[in-house]
């Protein structure tokens, strides 16, 4: 028995703690010794899965239960040990067994207690068994009986929903058929395509396709006319042999306009580049002596760089260059792949990149780093609200190793590339821009950010206008601001001796990373719910508070990190005449959150757990208990850089949030995050007069304050959205504004 209790126990106290990391690196994770007890948990759940019994449950609740274990519900005394002797085995052959009832009593206590812990521990069952008068191994086994059959029940209830859902959208596809051959033309077979949000990317790779075919039309006229009719090309016999061997380039060497030794000489001319404007100070950089940005001299870059087109800088207007220079936490050659591996790039900058794909690569690369690696890859860049355009770009990545200790990564649109691919992008061009990542000692590297932009004039959102065309909302410093912000949170998260001042309210390591996952997916997924990318389409709703309020639905079929169906998300963006951290510090008060948020009737708001994911104390991740509402906990993710900040929360189960507390994986746990993005309203500040007393000086201060709300309006993915919905999002946004003016007394803003 002692045996049975200690492998329970093991699997309580022992959580799996395997779970995805938050920057893919297996044997990262294994060399820092994380994951050194996932196997004994494995192995214990299989155990306790091998003991398992089936429970008979009637049907009314507070009914008796029958419970078929081989061992233990009997009438014969508990502690006589039923080995595999012969003897044993005839006796039980011979004798029937007498299954134990359990009263209702008994019943009521056990699922009392099992309400409050599911899986209670050794103790809990010693002192339940005395009250109750049974054997602890009898209380053990209905504790395991109950939680198989809540787990047949739900499994059963999902399983009846998916075939619901799979009816449905039998029925819907249908229909769409139907509407599709409809709408199909009878003289070449094809449909007016509509763009879908939900398959954007593989649109932008169809794309691609249609280039390459329309290139090989190209290629065949140019055979026709070459080889008279009944001849062929000699080596025509060997090209079906030389198709897998070789790229799209040199496949279709008409897609870019280019071959592929061209395309490595257009990347190679950028590397060297970016390396002059990544160590060039003046006259090309000049400093700003107001503001102490570095300005790129354009007059002198042309000078400078006589390759570049000047009729089309002419064409697009529109100039957009900056530097910044940082160090970042983090060895280099993690850093290299998480740049060349598409996945990790969009995942090491949720607030910045809204969607990207590596549509082709040109050159793989040598060594487990790609040392020269080329690929073809689309990004949508965004800000963290609807009321500013997102940038859709395609440009080519170029991986080069300069020195032992330095690498370049650049980024370079070539010529042609949107025309054949998709002509409504040519109002963006990158020019050479990237990064040079310089090796320093024990982990660390300095990283110099070089953005250059071509873009056509348009006219930004006014409230935002002055950000823009700063540079700040796309340029470097945002770029290195963000990678600093993201490597710093991997070294948190990987940590192995966090001080205890770091790790408030969480007693394991592996309860600390499953909780920083949380709040990494939480803050990644509000990001993408919060810009305007073609993911959404935003409608502005009449407000009769006057804020500009944007709303989108969408339908949720099969992500388990959200709630399944209708999800309607409301965003806002307001100026406020603070300063950001006022406003960060304010929003992330625990003990100030009754001062905006409408939900908790001005009830307290308490802080069990607290842990440090930065070095500036504004980036952490805290759990809240709220006395309005007992059975949900919030968890809250706080984030801060040179840039811009954020405060992102969510509603977890308390069950759900003790289990991930223990170390359980968290990556199931449906979450609906609301919060806000906070920008400096990128007005040059100055002190209205100079004096040596700082407590004469005044200064002008402003932010830029999104706030987004997300709901589940129906848990099923085929209702329609209603206006009492839309109503309660409007009134929800319009109240929280309104209290954050009263809470930082700016009212009449």
């Amino acid at each position: 028995m002692s045996s049975s209790n200690d492998n329970n126990n093991n699997i309580t106290n022992n959580p799996l703690t395997s779970t995805k990391d938050l920057f893919p690196s297996t044997s990262l994770s294994l060399s820092l010794g994380l994951f050194h007890d996932g196997e004994d948990a494995v192995d214990d759940r299989k155990e306790e899965a091998a003991n398992t019994t089936v429970t008979e449950i009637s049907s009314e609740t507070s009914g008796q239960v029958r419970s078929r274990s081989d061992d233990d519900d009997f009438d014969a005394d508990p502690d006589v040990d039923d080995g595999d002797d012969a003897s044993n085995k005839n006796n039980k052959s011979k004798k029937r067994k007498k299954y134990h009832r359990h009263t209702a009593d008994q019943i009521r206590e056990m699922e009392a207690l099992f309400k409050e812990s599911p899986h209670p521990d050794e103790k809990q069952r010693q002192q339940l068994s005395k009250r109750l008068g049974l054997h602890p191994r009898q209380v053990k086994f209905w504790f395991q009986n109950r939680r198989t059959q809540i787990k047949t029940i739900q499994e059963r209830h999902e399983n009846s929903l998916l075939k619901s859902e799979l009816d449905k959208l039998g029925e819907e596809n249908k229909l769409l058929r139907e509407t599709i051959k409809k709408g199909t033309c009878t003289n070449c077979g094809f449909g007016s395509s509509s763009k879908d949000v939900t398959t954007y990317v593989d649109e932008q790779q169809l794309r691609v396709e249609n280039a390459k075919l329309r290139a090989e039309i190209e290629k065949l006229r140019t055979s026709v006319g070459k080889y008279p009719q009944g001849t062929s090309p000699t080596n025509s016999c060997s090209v079906g042999n030389d198709h897998e061997n070789k790229s799209s380039l040199d496949l279709c060497s008409g897609l870019f306009g280019f071959e592929k030794s061209r395309v490595m000489e257009i990347v190679d001319l950028a590397v060297e580049e970016l390396v002059q404007m990544a160590s060039a100070g003046e006259p090309l950089w000049v400093k700003s002596l107001e503001t102490g940005r570095e300005i790129l001299n354009y007059d002198e870059y042309l000078t400078k760089f006589s390759t570049v087109d000047s009729s089309n800088v002419q064409r697009l207007r529109f100039i957009e260059a900056s530097r910044d220079t940082g160090v970042v936490f983090v060895d280099l050659p993690r850093l290299v792949r998480s740049f060349m591996d598409v996945k990790e790039f969009e995942e090491m900058f949720p607030c910045m990149i809204s969607k990207a794909a590596t549509l082709d690569v040109i050159c793989n690369g040598e060594g487990p780093n790609r040392k020269g690696a080329v690929q073809l890859m689309f990004a949508e860049l965004q800000m963290l609200t609807p009321l500013v355009a997102t940038r859709e770009v395609y440009f080519v990545r170029y991986s080069k190793q300069l020195t032992a200790e330095k690498w370049a990564i650049v980024d370079v649109s070539i010529d042609n590339v949107e025309k054949n691919i998709d002509a409504s992008l040519a109002r963006c061009r990158k020019r050479p821009s990237g990064c040079i990542i310089e090796d320093k000692s024990n982990g660390h590297c300095k990283v110099t950010w070089i953005e250059h932009w071509e873009c056509q004039k348009s006219v930004s959102h006014s409230m935002f206008r002055a950000i823009i065309n700063s540079g700040l909302a796309f340029g470097a410093r945002h770029w290195m601001a963000t990678l600093q912000q993201q490597c710093e949170r991997l070294v948190f998260f990987l940590a192995t001796n966090v001080p205890t001042k770091d790790s408030c309210g969480i007693g394991t390591l592996a309860g600390r990373k499953s909780i920083l996952k949380l709040a990494q997916r939480m803050t990644s997924s509000f990001s993408r719910a919060l810009g305007a990318s073609s993911y959404h389409a935003w409608k502005k709703i009449p407000s009769k508070t006057g804020y500009d309020i944007r709303v989108a639905s969408r339908k949720n079929l099969n992500d388990a990190g959200e709630p399944l169906g209708v999800i309607l998300c409301a965003v806002s963006s307001i100026w406020l005449p603070v300063s950001h951290t006022l406003l960060f510090d304010f929003l992330r008060d625990e003990t100030r959150r009754n001062e905006w948020d409408i939900m908790s009737n001005g009830g307290p708001v308490q802080s069990i757990a607290n842990l440090a994911k930065g070095q500036d104390q504004g980036n952490t991740v805290s759990i809240h208990t709220m006395k309005w509402k007992e059975n949900m906990w919030m968890i809250q993710d706080s984030c801060t850089n040179a840039y811009e900040s954020m405060v992102v929360c969510a509603p977890v189960a308390v069950t759900a949030m003790q289990s991930i507390m223990a170390g359980c994986d968290s990556s199931n746990i449906a979450i609906l995050p609301l919060g806000f993005s906070i920008l400096p309203d990128g007005i040059e500040t100055r002190p209205l007069v100079i004096t040596s007393k700082a407590d004469d000086q005044s200064w002008e201060y402003g932010s830029l304050l999104t706030v987004g709300f997300q709901i589940l309006t129906s848990d099923s993915p085929i209702s329609k959205l209603s206006m009492e919905s839309v109503d309660s999002v409007n009134t929800l946004i319009s109240s929280t504004l309104h209290n954050i003016k009263t809470g930082l007394q700016c009212e009449d803003q």
